[in-house]
């Protein structure tokens, strides 16, 4: 008995270990930090090359199982150079009037012109221009619910600061989806200016 307790005590250690070290190695801050209170910040986001993919749902979960496995197998080699490609964290999530997108940013080493072409003809290569966000950060597995409730409070927070805001809101992912703990979540959106 002593030794099945000092057994499960070992696995139970090496999985939290695990854990913390899924939230370590796939969050990277690629963004300038410009101004920041409590959970609020204002960041800047120099130019960034992204893979997407376009679908019809206003759902977020639904948009993460529709696109997530598409993007997936592009960055796993299903390009027609076959070739892996190691994403940054995090994944963006765009909800729009019309269609909604989900995208991985891809490292700075490549650019639109030399990125391997997608064997999937859904998936498109874009480039977004620098550009100034607010942020707000929460914790936890993210539904639905979850991330309207957030986007209210972004929303709050931007009337009451003043500032001016276009585009959609933006949900981003930085865990894997079996880590269960230190999950990271963020909603972001385009301001005009910081000042």
């Amino acid at each position: 008995m002593k030794t099945f307790i000092i057994g499960v005590s070992i696995l139970v250690g090496i999985f939290a270990i695990f854990q913390v070290y899924l939230a370590v190695i796939h969050q990277s801050k690629n963004y300038n930090l410009v101004k920041s209170k409590e959970n609020f910040e204002i960041r800047y986001y120099p130019l960034v090359t992204m893979a997407g993919i376009h679908s019809s749902t206003k759902s977020y979960t639904d948009l993460s199982r529709i696109g997530f496995s598409k993007l997936a197998n592009y960055v796993s080699g299903s390009n027609k150079e076959n070739k892996r490609i190691n994403i940054i964290g995090p994944i963006h999530m765009d909800i729009g009037e019309s269609t909604s997108m989900m995208s991985f940013l891809m490292p700075t080493t490549y650019t639109k012109e030399n990125l391997p072409i997608p064997n999937d003809s859904n998936i498109i290569i874009k480039v977004i221009s620098g550009e100034y966000v607010a942020a707000i950060r929460f914790s936890g597995f993210a539904s639905d619910e979850k991330i309207r409730e957030q986007i209210k409070v972004l929303e709050h927070i931007l009337q009451d600061q003043g500032y001016a805001y276009y585009g959609n809101f933006r949900f981003l992912s930085y865990n894997r989806p079996y880590q269960l703990f230190n999950r990271r979540n963020e909603i972001i959106v385009t301001i005009g200016s910081w000042d």
